[in-house]
């Protein structure tokens, strides 16, 4: 462990022992929070598994909202998401919450204000913390964290991508195993489960150029060659990358070169091209399917937190 990378576990360690011994003040709002969160600095998956919980509480008819920093966006405070706005004033991935599963979003850099503001809005009903294991300042009723197989091996900031030790599991509820991961030998808590991850893909163009913006665009690729789609030639951007007009003409150019019929992305990269994305014309866009095993996990969490009812 180099100097710096052991500075930062040492402030994260204090830091999380001041908010245990209640040193650091832990706001809490009056409906029930489950936070989905991980270790690492993105890549694991959290807002696909938002979406999942999200549709799976709609069909039960819970009411709830998704609370969110809104990485990346241009503005400030507290604001409900316009699905039909711009990611530069939400946060592509909460703009993709909102779209994807219809529910109300807020997003703010304290998501305990933006959760008073919620519940002034639509009542103290059951809030989604997206991205909180890290965000202690608000208190929840269910903390969920998704590990990957690439935390196992990785670092603490700044030499790798982990923002907390993996000792930190130990103070979740339950741990979402994601890909060929083996929980031997790891502190996690009594609750493991795993999930299920697929891409729903429609029309896809005869030899495509695959390109994104997002944290594991490798692990994107992978998924794409397990699919049975092999890209004829790739380019990555960096995470939550807004694009240009010259992207377009170089991605354009890319496909012209290898005799690509089109492209494929992520659902988030399309959410950034905003309406560059008609200028590719033949894009395939590739949806994040998740499901939650074992099939009850959903009952375990809302048993913690029995004030959520269908909605009359």
């Amino acid at each position: 462990m180099n100097p710096a990378e052991a500075l930062y576990g040492s402030f994260a360690g204090i830091r999380n022992r001041l908010y245990d011994q209640g040193l650091l003040q832990t706001e809490r709002l009056a409906g029930p929070v489950i936070s989905v969160g991980n270790l690492s600095l993105g890549g694991s998956g959290k807002t696909p598994f938002v979406i999942m919980l999200g549709e799976t509480l709609k069909q039960r008819g819970i009411s709830f909202d998704v609370l969110s920093r809104g990485y990346g966006r241009k503005t400030r405070g507290v604001h409900l998401i316009d699905a039909s706005g711009p990611p530069s004033a939400f946060g592509d991935e909460p703009l993709l919450i909102a779209r994807r599963v219809g529910c109300p979003v807020i997003v703010g850099e304290s998501r305990y204000r933006a959760g008073i503001f919620a519940e002034s809005k639509f009542g103290p009903q059951l809030h989604i913390l997206d991205d909180g294991f890290q965000h202690r300042a608000l208190g929840r009723s269910f903390d969920i964290v998704l590990l990957t197989p690439e935390d196992i091996q990785d670092r603490l900031l700044p030499a790798g991508r982990l923002r907390e030790p993996l000792s930190s599991l130990r103070r979740a509820d339950a741990v979402v195993l994601t890909g060929e991961l083996d929980s031997c030998d790891l502190p996690l808590p009594a609750k493991v489960w795993r999930v299920r991850r697929e891409l729903s893909i429609a029309n896809v163009p005869p030899r495509p150029v695959a390109f994104c913006g997002i944290a594991r665009p490798q692990a994107f690729i992978q998924q794409l060659r397990t699919s049975g789609i092999q890209p004829v030639a790739t380019r990555f951007y960096r995470d939550h990358h807004a694009y240009t007009s010259s992207d377009v003409r170089q991605l354009s150019a890319l496909r012209d070169q290898n005799r690509a019929a089109g492209f494929i992305t992520t659902e988030k990269d399309a959410i950034n091209l905003g309406p560059l994305l008609a200028e590719l014309a033949a894009v395939a866009i590739a949806r994040v399917v998740m499901e939650l095993e074992p099939a009850d996990a959903v009952d375990t969490i809302l048993s913690v937190v029995p004030e959520c009812r269908p909605s009359a």
